[in-house]
């Protein structure tokens, strides 16, 4: 491949990194990218994890073989069956080198020098592949990872100018890796509590008009709980605002605990002592018993005085569900009858009969004209 063609693979490399939305499509970009530029027919991506010791394939791409999956959930090996990462590389750095590619054929090494490599000589005759070159990757000054790029069997062979070009290619990776890590941070940032560590509203407001958007065009249940801690403020003048910061640090906690019981919940805090569960998919029953651990738990805690908790779902006869804000409304109703009852259980909108109290105050013209009590009063009527 000539000079120009290289530079134009290494712009369009970073560009296609530049351009994902998200981990996973950076991992396919930086792959895909490198694997086009070498003129290979698979690749992968896999990063090493030290506290495992292993290293994890984050992401395969191209001609991929039977048990390849392109986004695996568990393909992992032990790094000591590839242990060029550790050893390999520590005594190249230690020299004074650079992290330098290598490539290796299904005969063995071929161009540049690696450690044992009789695994990946394993792994290319199993899997029809002739030659691979192997880039590691380097983030902050410390082995992350490596790219993989492979040809099939009978095809030409990775040369020793290959090898050198994957390691630009791989630092390249590395760079797009960086910005996907930085710009990861500040989403987590943008939709994380501070305090607790859990969703903020703005998270809470985005997965819950995605989850009522489902629920109308697929009929998905969604059920949401609001729960107010109890005593926050009574703790805050009693004990001082720091105390109050570890009790709503510890419910957050509890909270999370209980949210794991109803696969992919999404765990919030609205604001103050203002606290949700989203759920998606979760029978009602199987909701409300959530609520119920999550009231027993909370009454518990060495301070505060336990949390109201409400609860509406789709799943129960609260009539139609066509926004997002009438769901809050009905679980916040709910949410205000158990604090007005002092009631330890959840109070759950639609369970009371025909004329279900919870859901007449919910659906109250004054809860519309007024708008509710919380922060989700901002949002538009539907």
């Amino acid at each position: 491949m000539g000079e120009d063609r290289r530079l134009a693979a290494v712009v369009a490399l970073a560009q296609g990194m530049a351009a994902a939305h998200g981990p996973h499509e950076a991992w396919r970009a930086a792959a895909g990218g490198a694997c086009r530029a070498l003129g290979g027919s698979f690749a992968a991506l896999s990063v090493w994890e030290r506290e495992l010791g292993r290293l994890r394939v984050l992401v395969n791409t191209g001609a991929r073989t039977e048990g390849e999956e392109e986004f695996p959930e568990d393909e992992s090996y032990p790094v000591h069956q590839f242990a060029e990462i550790t050893e390999f590389l520590h005594e190249r750095w230690a020299g004074g080198g650079e992290p330098d590619a290598w490539v290796e054929t299904a005969e063995g090494p071929a161009a540049g020098r690696s450690g044992d490599v009789r695994q990946r000589v394993a792994a290319l005759r199993r899997r029809g592949r002739g030659c691979c070159v192997v880039a590691p990757i380097v983030l902050h000054g410390r082995a992350w990872g490596e790219l993989y790029v492979a040809r099939p069997a009978g095809g030409p062979v990775f040369a020793r100018d290959d090898a050198d070009f994957a390691t630009v290619l791989a630092s390249v990776v590395a760079a797009g890796i960086a910005q996907t890590e930085r710009l990861e941070e500040v989403r987590r940032l943008a939709y994380t509590d501070a305090l607790t560590g859990l969703a903020n509203r703005r998270a809470v407001d985005a997965r819950l008009d995605e989850a009522v958007e489902r629920h109308r065009r697929e009929g998905v249940v969604v059920s949401l709980v609001v729960c107010d801690l109890n005593g926050l403020k009574r703790v805050n003048d009693t004990h001082g605002h720091a105390v109050g910061d570890r009790l709503l640090e510890r419910f957050g906690s509890v909270l999370s605990l209980c949210g794991a019981m109803l696969p992919g919940a999404l765990a919030g805090r609205l604001g103050g002592d203002e606290f949700c569960l989203l759920a998606v998919g979760a029978p009602a029953d199987a909701v409300v018993e959530a609520a119920g651990q999550l009231c027993c738990r909370a009454g518990e805690l060495e301070l505060g005085d336990g949390v109201a908790c409400g609860v509406a779902s789709t799943d129960d006869p609260i009539g139609p569900v066509r926004s997002a804000r009438r769901l809050f409304r009905l679980a916040d109703a709910a949410q205000y009858r158990a604090k007005a009852e002092r009631a330890t259980v959840p109070v759950v909108a639609g369970r009371a009969g025909p004329d279900d109290p919870v859901v007449r105050l919910a659906d109250e013209p004054s809860r519309e004209e007024g708008g509710e009590r919380r922060r989700f009063r901002g949002r538009h009527a539907p």
